[in-house]
């Protein structure tokens, strides 16, 4: 049961820091040297869809065990 919640503050995480890098990336936010660098505006979204996928399959384990 544990697991899951590592699982899904992993996937929760993963998910925040793709926002960040990406808008970070398409210099929404500033004062930072990933700041306008196209390669965070790449990776960033591939980063948060992986976390999105991670979160998903956290949540499908929590509503399994929870059956």
């Amino acid at each position: 049961m544990k697991k899951n919640w590592f699982v899904l503050g992993l996937g929760a995480l993963l998910a925040f820091i793709g926002v960040g890098w990406t808008l970070q990336g398409l210099d929404v936010m500033k004062g930072s040297a990933m700041s306008g660098v196209t390669l965070w505006a790449v990776v960033g979204p591939i980063v948060a869809i992986a976390g999105l996928v991670v979160l998903g399959v956290g949540f499908a384990r929590l509503r399994r065990v929870s059956r």
